[in-house]
């Protein structure tokens, strides 16, 4: 698939939903504000013009429902979730919090319609890929990913799609939701010995030791990326690009420096060039001891992705 021709200049058509808050304990580790502070750098930055910052629509029951267990989601959306399940989930559940996943989820929904039409789009959230079918853990309520790439492949947007998952902990979630389905290939670099401890087995998979640095981790990818594409041809690749395998990160465990993670995005983006691939971009995690490096490591993301992005007249593709 070749873009359309258009006029010069850059649009990276991106998805917020930083401003749906949810109430969160004060001494609660997982970093919300990272996502508000991502969207003002982009401001500031003025990396991306301020009428391509949009806010998505909410996914609906319906739409979840095509990569979750309906009596799942309902139990979400009513508040009778467990405490053990709440519990593996991270977050206190709260009307807001459902709000707020409903947006992220809407997010990556939209950002794969926009990378389709115009070759790269990102939701500043997302890549909750601990949601499994019937259960939230790690901070994942929904999977957002699963249910974007059901979505799209329902209204025939896409067929194959690569999930490139480059979060420092395994996609255990979307690796179970698409078991034995052979038009999603789930490629996930991470942590041996990190979160999960129970992996479940996407189509690749690759370990890496604690300890991991620039050098070692890019040549895993690469060749990681070069085996997935000998045996899979994508219509769109959905890139979680998780800020924690950076050395600063909490529950990272692995070494890469800022220029590492640059390389890492810059060599995403430069295969999907290459192949004429649209990419989706998800923030996934990232849990630096600083916040103000989190939200850094994710600019950078985007920064690379708004230099990839096609004319904004370009709105399909042409054989």
């Amino acid at each position: 698939m070749k873009f359309c021709a258009g006029r010069d200049g850059k649009s990276l058509i991106t998805y917020y939903s930083d401003h749906f808050p949810i109430p969160l304990p004060p001494d609660h580790r997982f970093p919300i504000d990272k996502y508000r502070l991502l969207r003002e750098s982009i401001i500031a930055e003025h990396i991306i013009p301020q009428d391509d910052l949009r806010v998505p629509d909410s996914a609906t029951r319906e739409l979840i429902c095509l990569a979750h267990d309906p009596v799942y989601v309902d139990k979400i959306f009513a508040g009778k979730l467990s405490e053990k399940e709440i519990r593996r989930i991270g977050f206190p559940w709260s009307p807001e919090l459902v709000v707020r996943s409903q947006r992220s989820v809407g997010g990556t929904i939209a950002a794969c319609r926009s990378a389709l039409e115009s070759g790269v789009s990102a939701n500043l959230a997302g890549g909750t890929h601990h949601a499994h079918r019937d259960f939230g853990s790690g901070y994942c309520l929904l999977n957002d990913c699963a249910v974007a790439i059901k979505v799209i492949r329902g209204e025939k947007l896409a067929e194959n799609v690569i999930v490139l998952d480059c979060d420092v902990h395994q996609g255990d979630g979307t690796a179970s939701i698409f078991s034995g389905d052979p038009r999603v290939f789930t490629f996930s670099i991470h942590g041996a010995r990190n979160f999960p401890f129970h992996k479940v087995p996407g189509d690749l998979d690759i370990e890496l030791e604690d300890g991991t640095g620039d050098a070692d981790y890019l040549d895993a990818l690469q060749n990681g990326i070069h085996q997935a594409l000998a045996s899979f041809d994508p219509d769109l690749v959905v890139f979680l690009a998780g800020a924690d395998p950076y050395q600063g990160d909490r529950l990272g465990r692995l070494a890469l420096t800022m220029e590492g993670l640059s390389r890492r995005d810059e060599l995403v983006f430069n295969t999907a060039k290459q192949i004429d691939v649209p990419v989706a971009i998800v923030m996934s995690g990232g849990y630096a001891r600083n916040i103000a490096d989190t939200a850094s490591i994710h600019l950078e993301t985007i920064r690379q992705a708004a230099n990839l992005a096609p004319s904004p007249t370009r709105t399909g593709y042409a054989d």
